[in-house]
């Protein structure tokens, strides 16, 4: 870990606000996983984001309205999200978003595939295109016509955007915990 874990009674005047609207975000969004510290500490990437008000709040409100009422469903999101992860090999992501995925319904099958970087063949329509448009993605260059036009025809056009944002916003987190070398909770 290269940046100090910041307990919440030394957070500045600009980082606290911040914190609290994460805390209250963490608490309606993100569970299943480990990521705030016994004594109330932000972990994952939000410890990074908090370091950097400036840069962590917008990302934190793009993050916000990610979850806001997504209109794709959790096993498709999360598809995307562990292809993005395993492309980066972020760790926490990965160890985060595995315990997500599995209470989505997906696979340990399906997930350990993902993970090690391969496209499961068991996929179901929805969570290929997910897989396919992330994988595409990720790996550099403009997304193929014939790709783009199934998240198109699947999701429809909002969905599509949505896919894609969400794919780079977890590109942006994945960077971000590996950047600052951000370990797995003991």
């Amino acid at each position: 870990m290269r940046l100090p874990i910041i307990p919440p009674a030394e957070l500045n005047a600009e980082q606290k606000p911040l914190f609290d609207d994460m805390k209250q975000g963490i608490a309606a969004s993100f569970q299943g996983f480990v990521n705030i510290r016994d004594d109330g500490a932000l972990l994952g990437p939000w410890n990074p984001w908090i370091h950097e008000p400036k840069f962590g709040k917008p990302v934190w409100e793009l993050t916000k309205a990610m979850v806001s009422s997504p209109s794709l469903p959790g096993p498709v999101r999360e598809v995307a999200i562990l292809v993005t992860g395993s492309h980066f090999k972020s760790a926490y992501e990965l160890y985060a978003h595995v315990i997500v995925a599995e209470n989505r319904g997906l696979s340990d099958e399906k997930l350990a595939t993902i993970v090690a970087g391969q496209r499961p063949t068991d996929l179901t329509r929805p969570e290929a295109v997910a897989y396919d448009v992330a994988y595409a993605l990720v790996n550099g260059g403009v997304l193929p016509e014939l790709t783009y036009r199934a998240a198109v025809q699947e999701f429809g056009q909002h969905g599509a955007a949505e896919l894609s944002y969400l794919i780079g916003l977890y590109c942006l987190v994945s960077v971000t915990l590996n950047t600052f070398d951000v370990p797995v909770p003991d």
